[in-house]
């Protein structure tokens, strides 16, 4: 039974390896070109194993997931987590799936070289929730970025708004306003997307439809709330120094408001663990000398 799930998992690895000859070369080496222009000092920041194993996604499974029937699913499904979680330039939706499929096969494989060097009597029935775990840990660990790079954005917004607010009110027109809050401001994941921002209108496109771009590419509340008051503020003509300032002040209070709500929140988390681990040690401390004087004077 071992040697014949070996043997389908070394054939789809070679099916993968094989189908990847017929690839297209010309589409290959242009997309290692884009790479060398677009986001390379991205692709350095990341992790080792990502950076490493991305030539050999693009190059052998990433051709197989292109020409799958549901590549535009695919695409449609991990397009905008991909853009919430700062990826977008750093790995397509095919190579996102891509390590997906791959992890399935994956793990099952490690699991049986594990087993195969250990001399262990592991059930092969492991493989099937190893190969589950593979396909979903990816999903996982995407949910992670999203909610981390959230999490930066709703941290720096406050400091953000208001010096933008200072700066437009300083008689700065918006876009050299945000200029110099990307200049000034810590690098973060918002003076990212305020710096694509600017690219975006540099480039042609409308206030309105970079900024609606920016809501859609964050996915927050807050930012959301800020492009549809600018938006709104552009298409009556009003001036936005007030707006932004008055907008300020709201997602300052906003922010009070929900770090109030965690501290009340940690009282109660912290209640569970205080009564299996402080107490008992507490109540062992106290109790062990008086029962200990209570044994002493039986005697």
């Amino acid at each position: 039974m071992l040697l014949l799930i070996s043997l389908i998992l070394v054939g789809i690895s070679v099916f993968i390896i094989t189908s990847a000859v017929f690839i297209d070369e010309g589409q290959y080496k242009a997309s290692e070109k884009l790479d060398d222009n677009v986001g390379k000092d991205k692709i350095l920041q990341q992790g080792v194993i990502l950076r490493y194993s991305r030539p050999f996604f693009r190059r052998y499974v990433v051709p197989i997931v292109s020409n799958m029937k549901q590549r535009g699913k695919i695409r449609n499904k991990y397009k905008r987590k991909l853009a919430m979680s700062g990826l977008t330039v750093i790995i397509s939706p095919e190579e996102f799936y891509s390590f997906k499929l791959f992890l399935i096969i994956g793990f099952p494989v490690l699991f049986i070289g594990v087993k195969l060097l250990a001399d262990a009597d592991w059930p092969m029935t492991t493989m099937i929730p190893l190969a589950f775990f593979g396909f979903v840990y990816p999903d996982l660990w995407l949910s992670g970025k999203i909610k981390q790079r959230q999490e930066d954005i709703i941290i720096n917004m406050p400091f953000a708004i208001d010096m933008l607010a200072l700066c437009v009110e300083a008689g700065l027109d918006f876009i050299a306003a945000m200029a110099k809050v990307v200049e000034k401001a810590r690098r973060s994941s918002l003076s990212e997307e305020f710096e694509l921002l600017m690219k975006e209108i540099t480039v042609g496109a409308s206030r309105a439809e970079a900024l609606r771009n920016l809501s859609w590419r964050v996915g927050l509340i807050n930012i959301t709330s800020f492009c549809a008051t600018l938006i709104a503020a552009d298409s009556v003509g009003a001036s936005i120094g007030p707006i932004l300032k008055a907008l300020a002040i709201e997602i300052r209070q906003k922010r009070s408001n929900e770090v109030e709500k965690k501290a009340a929140k940690a009282a109660t988390k912290i209640l569970f663990p205080m009564m299996i681990f402080i107490v008992p040690a507490v109540f062992i401390i106290v109790a062990t000398p008086l029962a200990l004087e209570f044994m002493l004077a039986k005697k």
